[in-house]
């Protein structure tokens, strides 16, 4: 299948938060990225937008990048939403399916294809995995709504690769470029678009132990929990990468 017109949308995830590259917008590449230059490679005139701000919780998704990538008028549309939600607690799970359901119902109303994803499973996330009832529950809400929109869905809980931590970057809450370019092959794989993406090659080991925790805990943790009292987010002074119609990177 041949795609022309591309709009990402979401949080962290789809912004491509643990995929770094200083030279693109945001500083980042992420899977996105990698589908709109596989989309170019089948069609030189795929344009591309990518509306993800990193922090969104689904209502400021909603609300921020909904409208804007219906006026875009794409072909193609790819949503995840959610995950920072279910990381605040007292979430209301079932009234963010409601929101999240109305607001795919307008994406599907274009008549342009639509991708969403389940959230991860975070069994083997020492520091997550108190939360994978919660993580299983929004999954199911998810296929839900993809089985009432016939979506085309990408069900990351089940990508076993994810299970090696190797996947992950060093603050353990995003995908690592080889986790961005695994998602981009099951995108596109979801899609029925041919590509020649393959694996990106794994470190042999990772750091671990006492020290590596102190650290992440130093830089990770204790920051995110502080923009959680302060009440903002790690991306409240960043714009979308690409707000309209781009090529994708090379």
């Amino acid at each position: 299948m041949a795609f022309t017109r591309y709009v990402a949308l979401g949080d962290s995830f789809t912004e491509g938060v643990g995929d770094p590259d200083e030279t693109l917008p945001n500083g980042v590449r992420g899977w996105a990225d990698r589908v709109a230059t596989a989309l170019t490679a089948v069609d030189a005139q795929t344009r591309y937008a990518n509306l993800a701000i990193r922090g969104r919780k689904l209502v400021p998704i909603v609300d921020e990048q909904i409208d804007a990538a219906v006026a875009l008028n794409p072909d193609l549309v790819t949503i995840h939403a959610g995950g920072n939600d279910m990381l605040r607690p007292g979430v209301d799970l079932d009234a963010i399916g409601r929101v999240y359901d109305e607001a795919v119902g307008k994406l599907v109303a274009t008549g342009a294809t639509v991708v969403i994803f389940t959230p991860h499973d975070p069994g083997a996330s020492k520091f997550f995995r108190p939360l994978r009832g919660r993580f299983a529950l929004m999954a199911e809400i998810t296929r839900e709504i993809a089985d009432r929109h016939d979506l085309t869905v990408v069900d990351y809980w089940r990508i076993r690769d994810y299970d090696d931590n190797r996947m992950w970057a060093d603050d353990r809450l995003h995908m690592s470029p080889q986790g961005h370019q695994r998602m981009a092959v099951a995108v596109l794989d979801a899609l029925g678009v041919k590509h020649d993406l393959q694996p990106l090659p794994l470190p042999e080991s990772i750091p671990s132990g006492a020290a590596e925790n102190i650290r992440w805990t130093r830089e990770f943790l204790g920051p995110w929990l502080g923009r959680r009292i302060r009440g903002t987010s790690s991306g409240d002074d960043l714009a979308p990468k690409y707000p309209d119609w781009s090529v994708a990177p090379a």
